[in-house]
């Protein structure tokens, strides 16, 4: 058996780490900025330590400038600064992690090393992902401490010297490369220090090397003091909303938030906010932007917000994050799940808390969280079980039940309205019988309707249009029943089943009606095309109401055109008012009810 080491060859190493390891090209300014931060932050720990006295009221920062003339951005920071050797230690030897190593060697001291950002020490080399050739100017913090220079293009090879730097800290210059000069535009410069580095806690500053005018300054990009970071109870209400304009420039209010901090058993902050949103959810698109240490790490990481959290807007904040080597995604882990189980925990927490605190506020709130509500009960079992007592059902008066109230109830069948409109001859139906149904208008409500007849076994829900087609199931007692079906004859299609029924509202003349059975069965044969040809096929049944006025009237005409008129009329509103009519049918319809008109208007 041979043994060996494995051989690593930096030449094909390095292209890798400067093109491939990152998601996104702009993110050098992210890592840059970060070490910068790291420098200045190891500092201010040394200080409070009292390995090194600072003058009095330092002000740390980063200043950010770029000359489009020159093609340069540079990164400078008043930080930690480093030596030579320290230079040969972090930059020279690829991975090696000064953070780490700072951690390492402080960490009993200090139970404040998670500030520190960096960990992998691969950060710098993503600056050649844009530039040509990078350059190093740092002086250490140590009295009589040697300035260092150093630089190198991109590859295995780099040139390190004395340098001039007068004053602590470290400046990096990059040569920005041709392919990149979209970020020599200042403009482009501060969006992209904004997305990933406004909330950092030292401030940056932008400014433009070649403005020469007597009144230029630099530009702050960032929030020091970001509102998730603050106590719940030392926010107000205007504080949430101004943040949820400045982050997500959204100048609808949101409806409320949910204030996240948690300290044990991990490190999570932040804030959610619920949106107004629509009832389709593909029309929905929510953003949570997930941190680490208040550096900006990416928009709606699944595995710390389940699916259907991400039609909310908020920020979560997780330094303890197991990130991946380029801190763009994460690693899977159970530390991760519990994380993500927290949140969904506190979402339905304050959603029962506000239900039962402010009953009326969330009532309020119900028809715009309603799709969330549903979409994450129909995706999380334990969501839902956390909410199920707080599911509301709007009836047509606006007054709300809960599933709570109707489960404890005596309501076996639950009717619901898709449309009042289309549907409005069935409402009247079910008025008659003092029959009460809900409105469930969303095309979810398909899906979450099968749902609960799967959780709360004891209550069918059942669309009001399939009220008359259950009362098919008896034997009806009409007047004239054979005469009134064969009125129809001719007019209605052979295979059509037709009924006759005595309904209680005479404003019905007749209607078309499918069980709740048959028309999920319907519905699913639709929803998967071709699939669903085997599915057994659901005939409608052509309801005819003997009580009808209309059709009462129409039984005592002596056959001929106007008998004929009247019942191909009552045939085709039936069709309108159960589903669209064709083009052909349409036409045929209006030009009748002309005919009709003129008839009446001959009399």
């Amino acid at each position: 058996m041979a043994k060996g080491k494995i051989s690593v060859h930096t030449d094909n190493l390095l292209p890798i780490i400067k093109k491939w390891l990152y998601s996104d090209k702009d993110i050098f300014l992210r890592e840059l900025v970060s070490n910068a931060q790291d420098a200045i932050t190891k500092l201010k720990k040394l200080s409070d330590l009292g390995e090194i006295t600072l003058p009095e009221g330092e002000k740390f920062e980063i200043k950010v400038s770029v000359n489009k003339t020159a093609k340069t951005i540079k990164i400078a920071d008043n930080g930690i600064g480093m030596t030579a050797d320290e230079v040969e230690k972090y930059i020279n030897q690829v991975a090696f992690s000064g953070a780490e190593d700072f951690i390492a060697k402080y960490e009993k001291e200090s139970d404040k090393s998670g500030q520190i950002i960096g960990h992998f020490g691969l950060g710098f080399y993503s600056a050649f992902m844009a530039a040509g050739t990078v350059y190093i100017d740092s002086l250490s913090y140590v009295e009589g401490a040697i300035p260092v220079h150093w630089e190198s293009d991109g590859g295995t090879e780099f040139d390190m010297a004395e340098g001039t730097k007068k004053e602590r800290g470290t400046v990096i210059t990059l040569n920005i490369a041709e392919d990149s000069e979209e970020f020599l535009d200042i403009y482009t410069l501060q969006s992209t220090l904004r997305k990933y580095c406004g909330f950092l806690p030292i401030e940056i500053y932008v400014e433009n090397e070649e403005d020469t005018s007597e009144d230029k300054k630099p530009v702050l990009i960032n929030n020091t003091n970001p509102l998730w970071l603050k106590k719940p109870s030392d926010c107000t209400d205007e504080e949430y909303k101004a943040f949820y304009r400045e982050v997500f420039m959204d100048f609808n209010e949101p409806l409320f938030w949910i204030h996240l901090n948690v300290d044990f058993p991990f490190n999570l902050k932040g804030i959610l906010y619920f949106p107004k949103l629509n009832h389709e959810l593909q029309s929905i698109e929510g953003q949570i932007k997930l941190y680490n240490n208040q550096v900006f790490i990416a928009d709606n990481i699944k595995e710390v917000t389940p699916e259907y959290l991400m039609l909310l807007k908020g920020v979560i904040d997780c330094p303890d994050l197991p990130l991946n080597v380029s801190r763009s995604f994460l690693q899977n882990d159970g530390y991760v799940s519990k994380v993500s189980s927290h949140i969904t925990k506190k979402v339905a927490d304050k959603l029962t808390g506000l239900c039962k605190n402010e009953k009326e506020k969330f009532e309020g709130y119900w028809d715009d969280i309603s799709p969330f509500v549903k979409y994450g009960c129909l995706r999380d079992e334990k969501f839902y079980d956390r909410v199920k007592d707080i599911l509301l059902f709007k009836k047509l008066d606006g007054v709300y039940m809960s599933l709570k109230e109707i489960v404890d109830g005596e309501i076996k069948e639950m009717y619901y309205v898709t449309d009042a409109d289309k549907q409005a001859q069935y409402i009247e139906l079910l008025k008659t019988e003092g029959i009460e149904p809900v409105l469930l208008t969303s095309a979810l409500d398909n899906h979450f309707v099968s749902f609960l007849e799967y959780k709360v076994s004891d209550v069918k829900f059942k669309r009001v249009d399939s009220y008359i087609a259950d009362s098919l199931k008896e034997e009806s007692e009409c007047d004239r029943k054979e005469e009134v079906a064969k009125l129809f004859e001719g007019i209605v299609p052979e295979k059509m089943k037709v009924d006759v029924q005595n309904l209680k509202s005479d404003k019905i003349s007749a209607m078309f009606v499918l069980s709740e059975e048959g028309r999920r069965m319907q519905e699913m044969a639709q929803m998967f095309g071709n699939m669903g040809m085997g599915l057994p096929s659901q005939e409608e049944t052509f309801v005819i109401n003997s009580n009808s006025p209309v059709v009462k009237k129409a039984l005592d005409l002596p056959d001929g055109e106007v008998k004929e008129l009247i019942c191909k009329q009552v045939f085709d509103i039936a069709k309108l008012s159960h589903k669209n009519l064709s083009g052909d049918d349409m036409n045929e319809f209006i030009n009748r009810t002309s005919e009709i008109l003129m008839k009446l208007a001959d009399k």
